[in-house]
């Protein structure tokens, strides 16, 4: 902190996920672990799509981006996390504090719009099946693509414009491995509780009805498709259901962090983990895994690559 006409902070300090070494060490081996085998695997993904010309529908198109998404969001907060475990000040700017709180519910939202983009494909492909070529089109999926980056850049620069009025001036301690509003908030030099509200009514519009608005949609399109026993009807309720797994999945921890009062729980820690650095990996996995199509492809791709090797 420096003297100013007040008492200014610069800096917050991050307290992260555990204060003895030997726990620091072992946490540090198993997240770089999972990175280290996570990651390439989400890149395998959007290579794979993007290589394979079976792959062109917009299901897939959709789903490259999702992964390319969660690329991004697990480079903001996991590569420091990685660091900090062996830094003996874990400290994070003031600026930087708030390129991280920026980043993190930028891409969060659009992670949440592209959902919504998905949930439609699904729905023109199986309500309206003899339109679907012509309704989502390659221009239609960029279209969805661009306004779910909007979406979420429009929610995210809402919370950085009322975090960054906020007068700073002691503590500066932050009881996580990274920055974000509901924590920087409480650190506030001023009475916040109009200003808590304001950030839970943004977080419980873009979180809440769009979860809801998944599942009511989901839902509809699986008891309409309950009645065929066709194979083209059983994958595309298969493919609902992947889908309903990773809404269950992203909005579960994203509901229990932004959707309440701003106030500290014992599970604050573990659910931060898995919003911010698990999940977010896996999401793409578990559609891959669930899906015929792309381990074939997938390894078409290898195989390639093994022969061009070989020559």
């Amino acid at each position: 902190m420096e003297q100013g006409n007040g008492t200014e902070v610069v800096e917050f300090v991050l307290l992260g996920l555990a204060q003895t070494q030997e726990v620091q060490f072992f946490l540090f081996i198993l997240f770089l672990i999972f990175y280290s085998l996570v990651l390439p695997a989400n890149i395998l993904i959007i290579l794979t799509i993007q290589r394979d010309r079976r792959l062109g529908s917009p299901m897939y198109f959709f789903l490259a981006n999702l992964a390319f998404l969660d690329i991004c969001y697990c480079s903001i907060t996991p590569p420091r996390m990685l660091v900090d475990f062996f830094s003996q000040h874990k400290a994070i700017s003031y600026r930087a504090c708030m390129a991280q709180l920026f980043f993190l519910h930028f891409l969060g939202g659009a992670e949440i719009f592209l959902l919504i983009s998905m949930a439609f494909d699904r729905y023109v492909a199986i309500c309206k099946p003899l339109h679907y070529t012509t309704v989502v089109n390659r221009g239609v999926c960029w279209a969805l693509v661009v306004a779910a980056w909007t979406g979420g850049f429009t929610h995210s620069i809402i919370q950085v414009i009322l975090i960054i009025r906020l007068p700073f001036c002691g503590p500066n301690q932050l009881d996580n491995f990274f920055c974000d509003v509901t924590q920087v908030i409480e650190l506030a030099c001023t009475d916040t509780y109009q200003l808590e509200f304001v950030i839970f009514i943004n977080n419980s519009l873009v979180i809440l009805v769009s979860f809801f608005l998944l599942l009511i949609s989901y839902g509809a399109l699986l008891v309409r498709l309950r009645a065929g026993s066709s194979l083209g009807k059983s994958k595309a309720a298969s493919t609902c259901v992947t889908h309903i797994i990773i809404v269950f999945v992203m909005f579960s921890p994203a509901i229990y962090v932004y959707c309440r009062p701003f106030c500290s729980f014992p599970m604050d820690k573990v659910v931060a983990v898995f919003h911010t650095v698990v999940f977010p990996l896996v999401n793409p996995m578990i559609y891959t895994l669930r899906n015929r199509e792309i381990l074939s492809a997938m390894n078409r791709l290898m195989h390639k690559h093994k022969l061009w090797r070989g020559k």
